[in-house]
């Protein structure tokens, strides 16, 4: 059995919260970069790959309500996304860095309680389990072609998102090729 929609949210959502840690207990500068480009590179990568999957499917399967849901998670995102913006590209050593780094993670937190609590309850209610496992499997392909970096500015609905992405992925991608990240062991 794959996993289901709520599970893959869910290990992405438990993944950025180590990632959070690991920038917090970091012992250098080096490390904490490291560490930060791997939460945005998640947490970009993750917000997107939701507004173009799961949110559609809360639409088509809880009509109005779904589009209400959504709207919330829409506005939550976008507040996610304009405090990764901010610290994506700053160093830990700014003084205002962990500052903004505690807010993001304030922001996200209200996120994934909404989700948590209202969005995948209702959604996996609608959902056969091979529905819900297949909807996981779109989820997690999706993030190989998002952005993975955050892009405020960006349209956040199906279609012209689809197409912001698009044109954002490769400079991004080609971008990480510069940045370093934890190494695989530590993960």
């Amino acid at each position: 059995m794959g996993e289901t929609i709520s599970e893959a949210i869910s290990a992405d959502h438990h993944a950025l919260d180590e990632y959070y840690e690991k920038i917090k207990s970091a012992p250098d500068l080096e490390t904490k970069i490291k560490w930060r480009n791997l939460l945005t590179w998640t947490l970009a990568r993750h917000a997107i790959s939701e507004e173009l999957t799961m949110y559609p499917a809360m639409e088509k399967h809880m009509g109005q309500e779904g589009v209400e849901l959504t709207n919330v998670d829409r506005q939550q995102h976008q507040a996610v996304k304009e405090d990764l913006h901010m610290i994506q590209g700053m160093s830990p050593d700014n003084h205002e860095f962990m500052y903004l780094l505690d807010r993001l993670m304030t922001d996200l937190h209200h996120h994934i309680e909404h989700e948590a609590n209202e969005d995948m309850p209702r959604l996996e209610k609608l959902l056969s389990r091979e529905e819900s496992e297949a909807l996981a499997k779109t989820f997690q392909r999706t993030k190989m072609f998002t952005p993975t970096r955050s892009h405020p500015s960006a349209p956040n609905r199906p279609y012209f998102e689809n197409l912001a992405a698009l044109t954002a992925a490769p400079i991004d991608r080609f971008m990480d090729y510069m940045r370093d990240f934890p190494e695989e062991s530590k993960l």
